[in-house]
Parts: structure tokens; sequence; C-alpha cells
């Protein structure tokens, strides 16, 4: 029995030292919350001033006028392209002295705050607005003029759209559509409509019950104000979904909308409407082709009399293009374009050149995203206008008709350069003078001039700060514009984050990450790594521009973490079809072996990356993505702070579910007692959920949600915590109260949350303060 004691005794003490040498090591290298204070979003945003040049292009010219501030100031700026010239549109210390004379109050000569800043068409005079008085500087003469009060003059009000020139108002009421003159106050209310009702109205917010009130309608105008359409929705059918604002007083209120469902069978009708000004007659025009399709309409130009509107069937890979006569409300298929698995819908574009004789039609046939030129009259296809190479053709910048030529964002062509990257291109519109302009390895934006003669281009990097040059129509350099002022930023530690390649879980697939690293990084620790997810497929989580916060991720990092975020097959449109449709009927599941293999790859490379502490957090899809990834791989990831997640598609929006899961159309013909045969359609789209995983659950989850949250239900979240409980499961969830999918004023609380989460189960930093505050032992 004393050797059995004594056996005890070892055991016991041995089994101490090893908890207290756990608790020594876990304890060793404690959260740092003031770094993680110092670098939030919040107190740092101000350090950082101007990043980009928004050229203001003069009337009919080349020249453009900008303002750009620094730590030295904001300063107002003149170009002239021809010239080669930067000037100072004014002295600021003259011009601050003017503004007091004349308004008797003091101005700061460093950052002046300048309301509704507008050059005239006279390209001389720059109109703004103090205290409701307009006033008028002379680019010329370099003097200041006091004009009239604004407050004479009408007002512009939110419920009403004014025609191109401002000769009519459209505005809906009773969930009807009116009109009424827009320089007579007491103009007549004239109706068009009298169909309209709450869930197929002629109203934008189609859900309002308050009677005989304004409000801003659907309808778009012609440019030459003879004709308005309106692309009204019927909803009537479909399901109610509500969320209760439990804030409001005196009593919680509940709010109601209606939501169409993954599979549902009363799903949004679209109907397209034609109003002659004139006449005050209406067209509607027949546009069925597709069950449940959707319409997107465009205009040509300054004439009104034809339109164009695209079709796409419910399964979202059949569209049509489509031109409508409006004098008759004829309706002809120009072509049709088929697309599996489905459309890219962050991409898919059609412009329409002069004045509908052409189109240019945007479409991932061969793989890659492509400009193809088409006859507007006849629907032939003309030619394609990217010939040169497989990439991804992104947004079209600028068209010059006159020229034939046009200028757009393209990615993955160039070899050695990210492919994420927006590089600026041009081509000819008979498919030939391809012609590459800003290449240089970041990502740009280009505004150009009218002309096409000229364009700002700005770009950056998450390593590069944001600059902004002058270039021509050939990419040739005329002048660095700006470079962002990194002074504040610098002395205060900042560090940029660094890029990264690694391969997907197939071993040869390309991913591109960012990681993050604590300004006081020591290569000889051992880090806790976070990784920051969204599954796309629309997007991904890591942006490509510089950015001084990362979202969370600078704070985070700075608490003693490597935070990385980094693409996965089925993540991102700005690659080829193949890559972004990767995840197809597999919505749950496609980026968790990438992204786990991924970390795996990290460690492999770094020493100093723990991946025997591995967290991973992120919003809405990435609230998905992050609980997935926990109860999918539980020895590999020890922790997830989940928000406003999907966790179950089932009940999120009919049109993304859908699209990126897949739905399948089922057909049964049935007879009636008479013998008369029909087809019963219904939709099958069922999608894997994070529930069904919870049995699994072995790390630290944290679930939030707003409550309030009208785009992700909450219920998404709470189905969740209800199979959890089920499996008799520990885990943490907090309703974020009168919060909607963003959280809005909540937002800081949450980031808080986020960090004590992490710091508890990744570095073993538990702290008993009561106040979401900087704890007062660091």
């Amino acid at each position: 029995m004393a050797k059995y004691k004594q056996t005890m005794k070892k055991l016991y003490l041995s089994m101490l030292l090893v908890l207290l040498s756990f608790c020594a090591v876990a304890q060793q290298h404690k959260a740092n919350f003031k770094a993680a204070e110092k670098f939030k979003s919040t107190n740092i945003r101000n350090m950082l001033k101007s990043t980009r040049v928004s050229p203001q292009w003069f009337k009919d010219s080349d020249k453009f006028w900008y303002t750009y501030t620094t730590t030295n100031g904001k300063n107002f700026y003149v170009v002239d392209p021809a010239k080669k010239t930067k000037t100072l549109m004014f002295n600021n210390k003259d011009f601050a002295a003017q503004l007091s004379e004349l308004t008797r109050k003091p101005w700061n000569y460093l950052d002046l705050d300048l309301k509704g800043l507008e050059l005239e068409d006279d390209n001389r005079t720059l109109t703004f607005m103090v205290d409701s008085i307009d006033y008028h500087f002379d680019l010329n003469t370099k003097l200041i003029t006091k004009g009239d009060s604004t407050e004479k003059a009408p007002k512009r009000n939110n419920w009403a759209t004014y025609s191109p020139d401002s000769t009519w108002i459209s505005f809906a009421k009773n969930h009807n559509l009116y009109l009424m003159k827009a320089d007579d106050p007491d103009s007549v209310e004239i109706q068009l409509t009298e169909d309209g009702e709450r869930w197929f109205s002629y109203a934008w917010d189609q859900g309002d019950t308050a009677k005989d009130k304004k409000s801003r309608a659907r309808a778009r105008w012609f440019e030459d104000e003879s004709k308005m359409f309106v692309n009204r929705s019927d909803s009537r059918k479909v399901g109610e979904l509500f969320v209760i604002d439990e804030l409001k007083n005196p009593r919680p209120e509940i709010e109601i909308y209606k939501y169409a469902m993954p599979g549902e069978q009363e799903v949004p009708q679209e109907q397209l409407e034609l109003f002659d000004v004139a006449t005050r007659t209406r067209t509607i025009l027949d546009i069925d082709k597709y069950t449940d399709q959707t319409i997107s309409a465009y205009l040509p130009g300054k004439t009104s009399d034809k339109m164009f509107f695209t079709r796409m069937n419910r399964t979202s890979d059949t569209l049509d293009v489509c031109r409508v006569n409006t004098a008759t409300g004829e309706v002809t298929t120009l072509f049709t374009d088929v697309n599996h698995p489905y459309f890219n819908w962050s991409y898919q574009q059609l412009a329409i050149l002069n004045e509908g004789q052409e189109l240019i039609w945007w479409s991932e046939r061969n793989g890659w995203g492509q400009l193809y030129l088409y006859d507007g009259n006849t629907g032939a296809l003309k030619n394609k206008i990217t010939n040169s190479g497989y990439f991804v053709t992104g947004r079209i910048q600028q068209i010059d008709t006159v020229g034939r030529k046009v200028y757009f964002e393209a990615r993955g062509r160039e070899p050695g350069v990210d492919p994420y990257y927006a590089l600026m291109y041009k081509a000819n519109l008979d498919g030939t003078g391809f012609k590459a302009l800003s290449t240089e390895p970041a990502n740009h934006f280009m505004s150009m001039s009218e002309s096409s003669k000229y364009y700002v281009d700005n770009f950056s990097a998450v390593d590069m700060v944001p600059q902004s040059y002058l270039k021509d129509n050939e990419g040739n350099i005329i002048m660095k514009l700006e470079e962002a002022d990194m002074t504040l930023l610098n002395q205060a530690g900042f560090k940029m984050p660094e890029r990264f390649k690694v391969k997907a879980d197939d071993g040869i697939t390309d991913l591109y990450g960012v990681m993050y690293k604590p300004f006081d990084f020591d290569s000889t620790r051992k880090y806790p790594i976070i990784s920051y997810v969204y599954p796309g497929p629309q997007t991904e989580s890591f942006g490509n521009d510089f950015s001084i916060t990362g979202g969370y991720n600078t704070a985070l990092a700075q608490l003693g973490f490597i935070v990385v975020s980094m693409g996965h097959r089925g993540g991102s449109p700005m690659r080829d079809k193949y890559y972004h449709t990767y995840g197809y009927q597999d919505l749950r599941d496609y980026a968790l072996k990438d992204d786990k293999r991924s970390l795996e790859q990290l460690a492999e490379r770094h020493s100093f990356i723990d991946l025997d502490h591995v967290g991973i957090f992120g919003h809405s899809g990435g609230g998905f993505m992050s609980t997935a990834a926990l109860l999918t791989y539980p020895d590999f990831y020890d922790a997830a702070a989940s928000s406003a997640g999907n966790h179950d598609n089932n009940i999120y929006n009919k049109w993304w579910s859908e699209t990126h899961n897949g739905v399948k159309r089922v057909d049964k013909k049935k007879k009636d007692k008479d013998g008369n045969e029909t087809t019963q359609t219904t939709w099958n789209a069922k999608i894997e959920t994070n529930q069904s995983l919870a049995k699994n659950l072995k790390g630290h989850l944290l679930l939030t949600h707003g409550t309030r949250d009208n785009n992700v239900h909450p219920g998404n979240s709470l189905r969740v915590a209800d199979e959890l409980m089920k499996a008799g499961k520990r885990f943490d969830y907090m309703p974020i109260p009168g919060s909607r999918h963003g959280y809005g004023s909540k937002r800081d609380y949450y980031e808080y949350m986020m960090w004590y989460f992490f710091a508890e189960h990744l570095l073993g930093d538990y702290r008993n303060n009561v106040d979401i505050d900087l704890p007062d032992d660091n």
C-alpha cells in the first residue's frame, strides 16, 4: 500500500510539473493589447491622408483639377497634360483670408473644408457653399465672390427622380407611378398607373405601408426625356421573413420583408414597362421566355427609339441579349450566350455603342473573360476584341467610338505578375491593335479624359505605397502626380504586410495570399497563426490595394499572432472560369482543404509559425467557412470566430445560393380527374449545412450574429447553436443587439471580443477585467 501511495504521489507530481510547464509556456507571451489598440483602424486612419488622385475634367478639355492631402495639408491643383504642367489652383493662405473677410469666420488654410465643389462649364468658375450661401472663385483673377443663398433655390427632394434636364419628376405614391413638372411647386400630380400594390410596387420600398407618402420610384428616364421605363418585381407570392428591432422604443417592433430561398416555388417575377411622357401611355413588354427569369435593362444613349435588356434563366447558365422597339413594344432576341455552370455575375457587362448600332459583350465562353463585338441591329457576332492570349478581361474603362478603341482592365496576362492585379490595356474594336498600357506589378485604376488622349493611373498593392501618374493613351508617363504620405505611419512603427504564394491541395494550382506580422516581430519566437477567410465565389478575403488596416488583420496581428489571408480554388472571379467555378455544387466544403494545406506550407517554410495553435475567423461567408473548417478539421483548427455566418444556405437568398451551388429543375406530368395532363415544375437546391457537423466540435467556437440581420438571417447561427446544444458541446454565442449584417456601431465591440477570444484560446492569456478595455497589466 505504501508503495502504491508513493507511486501515485510521483505520478501526481509528474502531472503537476507537466501542467505547470504548459501554463508557463502558454503564459510566456501575453497578448499585447496596447499594440493592437494602437493600430486599430479607428486610431490610425488619420495617419494616412489621400491615396488617390480623383481628376475632375474640365468641360471639352483634357485639363483637370484635383485635391490631395498630405501631412502638410490639403492642396488644390490644376493639371494641363498638353503643356505637362501641374500648378496650384490658388494660394491657400490667400484663399482663407478672402473667405474670412467674406464670411467673418476663421478658416484653416491647411485643410480648407469646401462643400459642394464644382467647376462650372466656363472652365474658370469654381463654386462651393458655406452656410447655404454660394461662393464663386475665379481661376483667372484668383478672387472669391459671394453669391446667392441656396436656401432660396428649389431644393431637390429625396423622393424625386429628375429627368435629365430636370423638367420632370417621377415618383411613387401608394405604390403607383406619378409624374409632375419639376419647376412648379404647385404642379399637378399626374397618376400614370393604378395597378401598383404592396410587393408589386413602382416604389423602391416595395413593402412600405405608409399612405399618400411620396417615395422614390423604380423609374429610369431616357436621355431625351420622352420616355421612362420601369423594371417591376412581383413578390406578392414570395414567402415572408422577419427580424425584430428589440431596441425600438417604446415597444420592440417586427420588420417583415419578402425573401426567396433556394429551391422555393414562389420567387419574384419581373415585368418590364415603358411609359410615354407625352401620351401618358404604358406598354408592358412581352419578355417572357424562361421560368423565373431575371432581367437587366440598358439604355442606348441620347435617343429613345430603342432599348436593350438581358434575360437569364433561373439556373443562370443561359442568357439572351434583346432589343426593344420602344415605339411598338416589339422585342427581338439578338443573340443567346450559354455558359456552364453559371455566368460570372461579377464581370458580366453589356456596353452599347453609337446609339445601339453595336454592342460589346463580355463572355467566358473560352474559359476566360473576353470582349466580343456584335451588330446591334442583327445580333451577328462581328469579332472578338481581346485577341491577345488567355487572360481575364475586367471592367471596360472607356470606349472611344470615334477612334474605334476600347480601354479596359485585365488580369493574368503578363508572366510573373500576380494574376489578381488589374493592369490596363487597349484594343481596336475590330480585334487588332492590342496593347498593354499600365503593367507595373500593382492594382491599377484608370480615369480617362473624354478625348481618350490622357488618363490618370492610380496604382498600389498591399505592400506598395499608393502612387498616381498622368499618362497618355499609349501608356507613356507624362508626370508623377502624387505618392501617399507615409510619414506618420512609419513614425508609429507601421510595417507593410508580405505577399506570398503557395500551392493548393492539388499540388498544382498557385494560390496567393498576404501575411501580417506583429510590428515587434521576433523570428526566434513561435507565433500562433490565424487565417482570415471568405470562401467567395464572388470575391476572396484579401485585397490587392494598399490598406493600413487589412480589415481586422493589422491590429489582430499585434496581439502576438501571424495573421494570413489567401485565395483558394473556387474563390475569385478575377481568375479563369475553372478556378472560380471550382466550388460549384459543393458550397460548404470546397475551400477548406486549400486553407488547411496553405497553412501547413507556410509552417513548413517558417519556423516562427506555431501550427499547434491555429485560429480562423471570417464574416458572413467567412463566418460560414470558419465554422465549417473548425468542424471539418477539428484536430487542426483550435479556435474559430464566426460572425454573421450563412451556416445554412438553404435559408439564404435564392440567387446567390442557387447560382453558386446549383439548382435542378424537375418537371412532373400530372393528370386531373378529367384526364387533362399538366406539368408541375419544382426546383431542387439542397445545400450542405454547418449544423450537420456539430457533433465534430473539439476546439473553441465563437458565434455572433446581428439580431436585425435581414441579409443573412439570425436563424443561420441559431440553427448551429441548436445542434451544438443537442450534441452537448460548449461554445460561445453572442447576439449583437439591434445590428444589421455589418454590425454597425457594435463593430468595435466585436473586434475587442475577438481579441480576447483568440488571446485566451491560442495564447492561454485569460484576463478577468469586466470592461471591454485595455487590461491594466500590459
